[in-house]
């Protein structure tokens, strides 16, 4: 017996078209790491943290429906050049999505998905720092539409850039 749910006439559009889905599967955490290079140093000096995140982001086709998407974060406290803690964070999603066009699959799975596992690595980050033994570290949020679209515009200008003079119009 299938545990899929049977196919409904909202299933498609009114051309006949499966209509675009999108679900979440699976959210986990991947990987995760905590530093304290310092150790008990790092507690007794009076300090002005200097707060540094890095995001990078990977996706991979599972199957013809789910994908796997996962943002991964670093978040570094430093006082001047020594590193107060280090937290790293892989957290992942496997998401279901069906129905769009190759250009705008790239767009929610860039964008969309990793809006959803943004707050899921925020939190892991915060309480591991409070578990580090340090003051709760929230971090702001992060726009993924505006970075995805900055980093078409950045292709964008690399291929222009790259283009052969006889090629330029």
């Amino acid at each position: 017996m299938s545990k899929d749910k049977p196919k409904t006439d909202t299933d498609q559009g009114a051309d006949g078209v499966a209509a675009p889905q999108m679900a979440i599967k699976h959210l986990y955490i991947k990987d995760v790491s905590f530093e304290a290079p310092l150790g008990t140093a790092g507690f007794s000096r009076k300090v002005k943290p200097v707060v540094d995140q890095d995001i990078g982001t990977e996706v991979r086709k599972i199957d013809e429906q789910h994908y796997e998407v996962v943002l991964h974060l670093t978040a570094s406290v430093k006082d001047d050049s020594d590193t107060l803690y280090l937290v790293e964070v892989q957290q992942a999603g496997v998401f279901l999505v069906t129905g769009l066009e190759q250009n705008m699959l790239t767009q929610v799975l860039n964008t969309h998905c990793l809006s959803v596992l943004f707050p899921y690595a925020r939190a892991i980050v915060d309480d591991l720092a409070v578990k580090g033994g340090f003051p709760p570290l929230m971090l702001p949020p992060v726009n993924f539409e505006a970075l995805f679209q900055q980093a078409l515009a950045q292709r964008a200008q690399s291929a222009d850039a790259e283009a052969s003079p006889e090629q330029r119009h």
